[in-house]
């Protein structure tokens, strides 16, 4: 290898010997801090002298050649040492021999070309590489906690804990750039068509929205809190009525609920509110937004364009869900009245409790094995289910416990009722629509990834719309009604009446935005009448006391010409996280929360004195221990 560099030293060291004489401690080239990044450096830079600065990604000593693979956030330059050039390079030689992983390095050097057979076709700086004429350590690194390297398998408690260590790695990076291209084009997006970003505030008033909110206490106010805001939702309809008529913000929300893969304690959305507009014109605006962020800021494909509407009712029945996966199909299908047929009493007793009796035909999982089959009954008990069903269709005959109960011919019908054909495993559960629902469409995404109909690359969107204005919940062993969204939503025109007689019978003038199975966004058209706000607040069971106080400021303000407006808000952290390929939130986030809650590098929530507390006017309470 020596005599390999020896030979280009021939060719081309005439020019770097040339090159390093040139450069004096007081030119520019030899103050400088960095000329160059990481990344950008290529066959047309042959011969230039240039300064890099970054980590150290790989090094390694083959005695008188050490190469070391120099970092930054815009890529990576090989860099080699070669004592025998001149007395500089015998000094850097040197310090390379020293430095270790994650030191951080400034290096003047020459850009030569790599020898044949060396290159690198998968770096952008793979057919150059930088001979060393000096190197400084501008700071040395401690042994890491864990590589840095995609495919680290260290825990994510470590990961999160070293979060700053963490962002070194090339595919958090990439997701850190990912958001930061997706942001600007939402508001570039934005921008062209007329909306003003504006700011609402961050302290504000703690007012029902669906979940706990995160309070502070105020010093000058004693006893006495802000709310941290769990959406500007108030806020940007006030706009409305101010006259801004297009808003839009990337707004941080804080809402104090169990986390989730898809969900912190604090995240961003944008918010979007517009004035005099029907739900198409919400939904085309970000229909085409979300076209061409996919498309500009990815390589993914979208399976449908324009995204296919789906009624709430319809994504339940077929889906078991109201945010399908439409990357694959497996439908599921409502026994309906043949679920009668025969003596199944496990059907027959669903039935009379106003249950469902649900099927999911999945095509050539019919030679499960027993233990295969036991695996999913146990997964579907974990989910709530009493049990499930199920029947293969080989080519000697079916095999199902339902052969005991049903006839040839009663059997038949739910096999034709269901698509079946040989070759094909049938999936049945018996319960309440909720349990019914919920663990079959959970059943429904694992068949999908177990028979590979995913596509990783693919993006399947749809809008689901008519859903219900309210619906009942239990609290406090009573019945109440319940947004299914939030308490501002408008209703479909003619529907203001069954607010009066039928409440469960309204339809909400909602809409979601669905991909690949998540939510990423909803809104809907709101309620601009202050009377018919009023009425949806009594039906909610608030006391004119709790409406004055929570919405007093906004039923006023409707009061003084409020326009037809709507809006939405799509979670940017989610969207960013599918764009990405990312398994959680915590993929695209810079500083996430650990699954607990707890930030494990700041080490927060943590105390605080107990001087702070007397300012704040507060005392602390010991919980109370379960017995």
């Amino acid at each position: 290898m020596t005599s390999s560099r020896t030979t280009r030293k021939a060719n081309g060291g005439a020019k770097a010997t040339k090159a390093a004489q040139s450069a004096t401690p007081t030119s520019p080239l030899a103050t400088a801090l960095r000329t160059v990044s990481c990344g950008e450096l290529t066959a047309a830079n042959v011969g230039q002298e240039v300064i890099l600065t970054g980590w150290v990604v790989h090094r390694r000593d083959y005695g008188k050649l050490i190469f070391i693979d120099l970092r930054d956030r815009f890529g990576l330059t090989q860099v080699v040492f070669d004592p025998e050039r001149n007395a500089d390079a015998a000094a850097a030689h040197a310090i390379a021999s020293e430095a270790r992983l994650e030191y951080v390095l400034r290096v003047e050097g020459v850009v030569a070309r790599r020898l044949p057979g060396k290159e690198n076709p998968s770096l952008a700086t793979g057919e150059i590489e930088v001979e060393a004429r000096r190197v400084e350590v501008l700071n040395p690194s401690k042994v890491v906690p864990f590589p840095i390297a995609d495919h680290v398998t260290a825990d994510e408690a470590l990961r999160l804990r070293y979060r700053y260590l963490d962002m070194r790695r090339d595919t958090l990076r990439k997701n850190i750039e990912l958001r930061h291209r997706a942001v600007k084009y939402i508001r570039d997006y934005m921008d062209e068509r007329g909306f003003l970003e504006v700011e609402t505030p961050i302290l504000t008033k703690s007012t029902p929205e669906g979940a706990r909110d995160y309070l502070v206490p105020s010093r000058l106010y004693p006893g006495e809190f802000y709310a941290l805001p769990q959406a500007p939702q108030q806020f940007k309809q006030l706009l409305m009525v101010a006259g801004i008529d297009r808003y839009f913000q990337i707004a941080r929300c804080f809402r104090d609920e169990d986390l989730r893969a898809d969900r912190q304690p604090e995240f961003t959305q944008l918010d979007v509110e517009m004035s005099f507009v029907e739900e198409q014109d919400i939904m085309n605006l970000i229909e085409t937004m979300l076209i061409g962020l996919i498309e500009t800021t990815t390589t993914k494909h979208i399976k449908q364009k324009p995204f296919p509407h789906i009624r709430f009712e319809d994504a339940m029945d077929r889906y078991g869900n109201d945010r399908p996966d439409l990357r694959f199909d497996l439908p599921l299908v409502n026994l309906g009245a043949l679920a009668r047929l025969g003596t199944f009493k496990v059907f027959h007793d669903a039935l009379e409790k106003d249950g469902l009796v649900k099927g999911l035909r999945v095509p050539g999982l019919a030679t499960a094995t027993r233990k295969e089959l036991d695996e999913l009954t146990e997964f579907a008990k974990t989910h709530g289910a009493k049990g499930l069903v199920t029947l293969a269709l080989l080519p000697e005959g079916p095999r199902s416990p339902l052969t005991k109960f049903l006839s040839p011919d009663e059997l038949n019908d739910v096999v034709r009722h269901m698509g079946g054909e040989t070759g094909d495993l049938i999936f049945f559960v018996a319960d309440d629509a909720k349990i019914c629902n919920d663990v079959l469409s959970r059943l429904r995404s694992r068949m999908g990834e177990k028979l590979g109909l995913i596509d990783p690359d693919e993006m399947a969107l749809c809008w689901v719309v008519d859903f219900p204005l309210l619906e009942v919940i239990e609290e406090d062993g009573k019945e109440r009604y319940h947004a299914t969204h939030n308490p501002f939503s408008g209703m479909k025109a003619g529907e203001e009446a069954l607010l009066d007689s039928d409440p469960l019978k309204v339809t909400a003038r909602q809409y979601d935005i669905i991909c690949n199975g998540y939510e990423v966004g909803g809104g809907s058209v709101r309620i601009n009448i202050p009377e018919l706000q009023h009425k949806v607040f009594q039906l909610l069971g608030l006391s004119e006391e709790q409406i004055t106080e929570q919405f007093g400021h906004m039923l006023e303000a409707f009061e003084y010409g409020a326009p037809p407006h709507g809006g939405i808000a799509l979670g940017i952290d989610r969207l960013v996280m599918l764009l990405a390929g990312g398994e959680t939130i915590r993929d695209v986030t810079a500083f996430p929360k650990m699954q607990n809650g707890q930030d494990v590098l700041m080490r927060a929530p943590s105390p605080v004195t107990e001087e702070q507390l007397r300012e704040l006017h507060l005392r602390l309470r010991e919980p109370e221990k379960r017995s």
